[in-house]
């Protein structure tokens, strides 16, 4: 029997409108998953859907699927030129309708609110005034609640727009028969007010104070939740404007403006002082310094020169350069990082899906409340004027808007704030599983090492010619060599000397297996390996090059020794903190590396790590994790190479240097774009607030249903009270969230001494 092909899974992202709660994204995930092979998750703070399904269902069945439950939808397009100044920051056309629609029953409200509030201003047929004035309210202000509630019903469906729907026309009936025919319409009558429901004194109360309220306190939390969801993204929208949109190329000596959809891979381009890097790219010509802050988090400029990589986004601080670029459009360091941001505002965490299970029984069971409510206090012998305001209570206080909001609003707030600081994570599940790490595999080179060889030290002999001056002639000589010990001895000397500069070299050779020699200014330089005849000035320096596994080369002058230069591959200065971070964090770290014995133990000394693994292969490290995880330990592996990606992908978590390669980056779950290994440290911590802010807002969504209903219920809340206490609990989650944007990490404990 042969067997049946494995279907061709895609993703497709949609943009769904009419959502307004968590029932909302429930009912349009549970539509789409009724398809054969289709999974989707919805995410109610970006309304967006992103949907993974075989590839012969098609986007139109999917819109056509969101559609039939009662809600619109439409594949995303880029954004046009004329479009662009909404993600710049200015409002969009509907959260302006929303605002209009806001400040019209604002004006219609306050005069309602004010004369039903206050009895002493009740003047002869005030009620016909509001009631006049709180018409257009119940029709047109709450018209959206009214259309997305009867577009639920055609459904089969309810939603918060059915609460605050029937919450509105059930006021402003039961207004309409005490003004027409039970009394209330008399010229001279006076409505007490009272925050907590009264016994009836023979007059049929209004409830026109409900009817503005409820509208007016909805409207106006929706504006400041959509105004403030737009913060959360800001961090997103941020990286989108690092974006160029034109860029000058060089070609054949002259220079030409196009559009930088039009750049292609290999063309060189101009970054002049104070523009921003068009694409990912190679320096040709110039030198300068750039900023990276926005892209990657590293806060000092870089200096860069020809050969230097630069990355699109980064801002030119200093001299004219052209730039060879090396990517192009989705392929950019600057795409992936939006990519992965968006990627991660997409997730769900464990508690949110639970939420949302939660949601879609939400107001069915509200909406059996509220009638139990009126049943039980008309059957308990109590006047319509009771039931109503009980029923109405609970139809406008109940609130799953919060529960929706709980976990994508904290997300978008805490992966844009995380891009910032240049760390990336690929949704909720990284962010849980960072909060929970207890022990991380550390790879030595490049990770907690530069991963390439540099000077480590210059001891030059007493009484000699002088470090600066020894070292110049060494760097004059090594301009010639190939050899890595050379280039790295060459790199050193132009950094550390003020003019940068060289002289040259006559005479130049190799001296195989020993090191190179040359004339610089008449005199005799030579930079070999150490011999029996290196002086007792310069034993120390060669002794502790030895212990520290790097490669020591003697400097003769003439036929004299001058200076001992260590180099080897150096420890990140930031490795020294980071490690004590973690260490105070509970996290126990532990050095595995295909490296020498030797080079890994002067390493774990220097940081002060206790657990070491030399010459390990990818499958040992791959072996180590679960030997870890064995013992009970929830592993993080942090690394940068191909030989890291086994590793990365067996652990708990998985994280890689934004300087490694596209294999390591692939198999992780947490990018450090800056290539800093502290910002591990920062994206503990971040991971830590954002579960804790989650888990705030969804007690406070659960919790103030519990007690709001029913007091509700029991006739203990005014309808007008109980439509501000609803608005007010999905602001205040929204308002919690956004809390993380201006999170700082706060170094736990004084950097450790070496």
């Amino acid at each position: 029997m042969s067997a049946q092909p494995v279907a061709t899974l895609v993703t497709t992202d949609l943009t769904v409108g009419g959502m307004t709660c968590a029932a909302c994204v429930n009912r349009v995930e549970k539509k789409l998953g009724k398809l054969d092979g289709v999974t989707a998750t919805v995410n109610l703070a970006t309304g967006m859907a992103r949907v993974t399904h075989p590839a012969d269902v098609g986007p139109d069945e999917l819109v056509a699927t969101v559609e039939k439950a009662g809600y619109t939808a439409a594949v995303p397009e880029p954004p046009k030129d004329e479009e662009r100044s909404a993600a710049d920051g200015d409002e969009p056309d509907d959260v302006r309708a929303e605002r209009d629609r806001l400040v019209v029953t604002a004006l219609l409200a306050l005069p309602v609110l004010v004369l039903s509030m206050a009895p002493a201003l009740q003047f002869r047929n005030w009620q016909w005034l509001c009631f006049a004035l709180t018409a257009p309210v119940a029709v047109w202000s709450s018209w959206p609640f009214h259309i997305r509630a009867a577009r639920g019903l055609r459904h089969s469906t309810a939603t918060m727009d059915t609460l605050v729907s029937l919450g509105v026309v059930a006021s402003f009936s039961w207004s309409a028969y005490a003004l027409f025919f039970g009394g209330a319409g008399d010229p001279w009558m006076r409505m007490p007010f009272t925050l907590v429901p009264s016994v009836s004194d023979g007059t049929v109360h209004l409830y026109l104070e409900a009817v503005v309220a409820v509208p007016l306190f909805v409207l106006a939390g929706r504006f400041l939740e959509a105004r403030a969801r737009r913060g959360t993204g800001a961090a997103l929208r941020s990286l989108a404007r690092l974006a160029a949109k034109e860029v000058a190329v060089r070609e054949n000596g002259t220079e030409r403006l196009i559009r930088i959809e039009e750049l292609r891979t290999g063309q060189v381009f101009v970054v002049r002082p104070g523009e921003r890097v068009a694409t990912d790219g190679e320096v040709a010509e110039g030198s300068s310094a750039v900023d990276l802050s926005l892209v990657t988090g590293e806060t000092e400029p870089v200096e860069v020169g020809p050969g230097s990589a630069v990355v699109g986004g980064a801002v030119n601080a200093g001299g004219l350069l052209l730039v060879r670029a090396t990517a192009v459009g989705a392929d950019t360091q600057l795409a992936r990082i939006t990519r992965l941001v968006t990627d991660a505002q997409a997730g769900k965490a464990r508690a949110q899906r639970l939420a949302d299970t939660v949601a879609g029984l939400f107001v069915p069971v509200v909406l059996a409340l509220a009638v139990t409510a009126l049943g039980f206090w008309l059957g308990a012998g109590a006047d319509a004027q009771a039931a109503v305001t009980a029923c109405v209570a609970v139809l406008v206080v109940a609130c799953p808007c919060a529960l929706g909001l709980a976990t994508p609003t904290a997300l978008m707030a805490a992966t844009g704030r995380g891009a910032q600081l240049g760390v990336l994570v690929t949704g909720p599940q990284a962010l849980e599983g960072l909060q929970h790490v207890d022990a991380v595999v550390l790879d030595k080179t490049g990770t907690l090492t530069s991963g390439h060889m540099s000077v480590a030290a210059v001891t030059a002999v007493p009484d000699g010619l002088g470090r600066d001056a020894v070292l110049r002639l060494a760097g004059a000589v090594e301009q010639g060599s190939e050899h890595p010990l050379g280039r790295a001895v060459a790199a050193y000397a132009r950094r550390e000397l003020p003019d940068r500069q060289l002289p040259e070299v006559d005479g130049f050779g190799a001296l195989p297996g020993r090191g190179v020699r040359g004339r610089v200014e008449g005199r005799l330089v030579e930079v070999l390996a150490p011999d029996d005849e290196v002086p007792a000035a310069l034993a120390d320096a060669l002794s502790a090059a030895e212990t520290a596994a790097r490669t020591p080369v003697t400097v003769w002058v003439d036929g004299t020794a001058e200076a001992l230069i260590e180099i080897g591959d150096v420890v990140r200065p930031g490795s020294y903190r980071a490690v004590e971070r973690l260490r105070r964090l509970g996290v126990r770290p532990v050095l595995a590396t295909g490296d020498r014995e030797a080079p890994a133990r002067a390493v774990a000394s220097a940081l002060r790590i206790d657990e070491v693994h030399a010459r390990r292969t990818p499958e040992d490290k791959a072996e180590l994790v679960l030997d870890l995880q064995e013992q009970g330990f929830r592993v993080a592996v942090v690394g940068d190479g191909v030989n890291d990606a086994a590793a990365l992908a067996v652990a708990d978590l998985g994280i890689a240097m934004g300087s490694g390669t596209d294999v390591a980056i692939g198999a992780a779950d947490v990018t450090l774009v800056r290539g800093d290994i502290e910002a591990l440290a920062d994206a503990i911590l971040l991971a830590r607030r954002t579960l804790s802010t989650i888990r705030v807002n969804l007690v406070w969504a659960f919790g103030y249903n519990v007690v709001t209903v029913p007091l509700a219920m029991v006739g203990l809340l005014n309808p007008m009270l109980a439509a501000a206490a609803m608005s007010a609990s999905s602001v205040l989650v929204v308002a919690n969230s956004l809390r993380l944007r201006g999170w700082q990490p706060s170094p736990t404990g004084r950097r450790p001494t070496r």
